[in-house]
């Protein structure tokens, strides 16, 4: 081999081991960027700038329709842009930078609204209402029906003057996004195609956080997992149809899971006539009433692993007289309550049961749950002749006045309350009509035989 090729030589194993080295890795951030604004329109070729001075309405509109045109996305630099009244093509990519694209809304309707859309994608935008009012038709700052795809990921919706966000029968995911500010409901959902809501949070709403609802009892499959939600407020006032951090209505199988709920003026969360309800994981912090509700015309509820520390009661599954049946609520502690409502006594014989751990009526098992720290009673089983088919086994009870009340009205149904640890109540178990203390503590055996109640084997101290 001459010089010249052993040079050449030399230099190929050189080029070969640089092509072989990876390249040095693109931050993420810079990755995401780079993807929002490959292929996709400039917003400048529409006259439209951020930072401008004048309302942009119509050439924003007109960017979106070219772009639904060419099925290309859209992405917003950095800036104000003021807008208000945009109804979205049929589909929509529309990306900016999180935290520093802002469309800003000017008043006189709502601010984004789409219908029979295919693709709705909004990525790394802030919606701000500016605290203005919305129109009289309009309800939320982005309001959405009958979408088939649609996507808010790293979306910020700030100061509406209604709800922040609105779905009508979309499928899709909210996810890792900001609601805050909402006069109303921070996320209002009804009818949805197995909606996903995840990694949200959702603060300082004046009646409300994240609502799945139906018109009609129907399975749903909505998601609802991993949000942090605070400071939900009742501004309506009510007895519960307003201030709740998570609240399903008439919307079956649906999952709510590993939530960070606190200072709710009402519950945490609460289903109501949802069948199928599974509310598992959630961190339940300074409830203004019931922390966690499966209420009325129920059929399937497992209520497991959650903490509730604050809260007026603290687990209800209930209302037997509404067809509430069937559930399962183990593996929870229930502690620090207090035995007030929120609200003015409107029905005596139901604000007196309020200080009280865990509550259910019928078809239903209670294993392995502690409550500390309970007014009235640790756990409430039954109400008038509203009870059927439950068994209390399993369960610590620490600092309440009573360990169970038990309701003793003729026409009650089977109970077993068996193997629990009853530590410092006045009364270990007691027998009720309706809100009057008919028995002695059944625990030491004092009050009668009722045929539909089997107490045994607890240990009292």
């Amino acid at each position: 081999m001459n010089r010249r090729s052993l040079i050449a030589s030399a230099l190929g194993l050189v080029a070969g081991g640089a092509a072989s080295r990876p390249a040095a890795a693109q931050p993420l951030a810079d990755l995401t960027v780079t993807a929002a604004i490959r292929g996709s329109i400039d917003a400048s070729e529409f006259g439209i700038w951020p930072d401008a001075l004048d309302d942009q309405s119509r050439a924003f509109r007109r960017m979106l329709d070219k772009a639904a045109e060419r099925d290309a996305p859209v992405f917003l630099p950095p800036g104000n842009y003021v807008v208000s009244n945009i109804r979205l093509p049929r589909n929509v990519r529309l990306a900016g930078i999180p935290g520093a694209s802002r469309i800003i809304y000017s008043g006189d309707g709502y601010l984004f609204a789409a219908e029979d859309a295919a693709t709705i994608d909004l990525s790394g935008l802030i919606f701000d209402g500016a605290n203005r009012p919305l129109g009289a038709e309009a309800q939320a700052l982005v309001e959405m029906r009958r979408v088939e795809a649609f996507t808010m990921d790293r979306c910020e919706v700030i100061g509406s003057g209604g709800s922040g966000v609105a779905l009508e029968r979309v499928s899709g995911r909210v996810e890792r996004s900001t609601i805050a500010g909402a006069a109303a409901y921070g996320l209002y959902c009804v009818e949805a195609g197995q909606m996903q809501i995840s990694g949200n949070s959702v603060r300082d709403c004046g009646e409300g956080g994240i609502l799945v609802h139906r018109w009609q009892k129907a399975g749903d499959g909505s998601l609802v997992s991993g949000n942090r939600i605070e400071r939900i407020g009742a501004r309506s006032g009510g007895t519960g149809q307003y201030g709740n951090g998570i609240n399903i209505f008439r919307a079956g199988n649906v999952i709510v899971s590993n939530n960070h709920i606190a200072d709710c003026a009402f519950s945490a969360v609460r289903a109501n006539s949802a069948d199928n309800v599974q509310i598992l994981g959630n961190q339940c912090l300074r409830s203004g009433e019931t922390a966690i509700y499966s209420e009325f015309a129920f059929e399937g509820a497992v209520v497991s692993s959650n903490l509730v520390d604050g809260a007026a009661n603290g687990i209800s599954l209930v209302n037997l007289d509404q067809g509430g049946r069937l559930a399962a609520c183990t593996g929870n502690v229930v502690r620090n309550l207090v035995d007030r409502p929120p609200y003015e006594p409107y029905f005596p014989d139901v604000t007196a049961a309020f200080g009280t751990g865990i509550s259910v009526e019928a078809d239903a098992a209670l294993t392995g749950n502690v409550v500390e720290g309970a007014p009235r009673y640790g756990f409430l089983i039954g109400w008038g002749p509203f009870l059927r088919n439950v068994t209390a086994t399993g369960n610590v009870v620490r600092a309440s006045r009573e360990g169970f009340a038990v309701s003793v009205v003729e026409g009650a149904g089977s109970v077993i309350i068996a193997d629990n640890v009853i530590d410092g109540a006045e009364r270990a178990v007691v027998g009720y009509r309706w809100l009057d203390a008919a028995t002695g503590d059944l625990a030491a055996g004092d009050g009668g035989n009722f045929r539909h109640l089997r107490v045994e084997k607890n240990l009292v101290s």
